[in-house]
């Protein structure tokens, strides 16, 4: 298959998506709340532990987009196809998004358990560095958008910057219990009543993954060809101005 019917094919993987993942969206969400919100109470922290139900799915979303990131970026400098470069820049922003609440709902937790809206604790320290990482992956491109150059790079860096991502997950490990940030959830940590709304939530943040990217990657994908059909435009207007400067009619 060409390069043209391989993005063609991407773009209507992206479209075909759009709907079904939307409809599910939209089911899976009241569900999730109602879930979390009729999930017992914790004994300790009470009602505010209820923001586990969103923080941590936000994360793996996060995680996801991350990687799909990094995977669009190695087939793309394999492959040397702009599908996969628009579908990297795609996953990014939909994770750079998921990111930004992860510490967006972290400090309001933080401020109910620890009496503080932040601490410089090795968790949130490489959450906030790997969402640094990726929003200057996406200035890098809004900045030069459209250089194959800049997409090569963007590509090293992108796959490069994956390598928080275990760092992350293993932060509370590599402390050697200098973290005061809780543990990762293992199996039996989640109360009674509590593992249900917990992993429909996980779920339905990547089901709301996929649907933001596939519009992401539809959105790319428009915006590439709309350049592409303006300047073709620019270059059959250029060539007809020539031929009449040739034949010396007036412009």
């Amino acid at each position: 298959m060409s390069d043209a019917g391989h993005e063609r094919g991407l773009d209507r993987l992206a479209q075909r998506a759009i709907r079904p993942t939307g409809w599910l969206l939209a089911a899976a969400v009241p569900l999730w709340l109602w879930l979390a919100a009729a999930a017992p109470l914790d004994s300790v922290q009470g009602v505010v532990q209820k923001i586990l139900y969103v923080h941590v799915p936000c994360a793996f979303a996060a995680y996801l987009g991350f990687a799909c990131t990094a995977v669009g970026g190695a087939l793309y400098l394999w492959r040397r196809e702009e599908h996969w470069d628009r579908f990297a820049a795609s996953a990014a922003e939909v994770g750079v998004l998921f990111c930004a609440l992860v510490i967006a709902t972290g400090p309001i937790w933080a401020r109910a358990s620890w009496g503080r809206w932040w601490s410089w604790d090795l968790r949130l320290t490489l959450t906030l560095l790997l969402f640094l990482v990726y929003l200057s992956y996406l200035l890098l491109r809004s900045l030069t958008e459209g250089s194959e150059r800049t997409a090569r790079f963007a590509a090293v860096y992108g796959i490069a910057g994956l390598a928080i991502v275990p760092l992350n997950y293993l932060a509370i490990d590599l402390a050697g219990g200098r973290s005061i940030h809780p543990e990762n959830l293992q199996r039996g940590s989640l109360g009674a009543g509590m593992r249900a709304p917990f992993w429909f939530g996980v779920a339905t943040a990547l089901l709301a993954f996929a649907h933001l990217l596939a519009r992401r990657v539809e959105l790319a994908a428009l915006r590439d060809r709309a350049a592409a059909l303006e300047a073709a435009g620019e270059s059959a207007a250029e060539s007809a101005g020539s031929r009449r400067w040739t034949r010396g009619e007036p412009q």
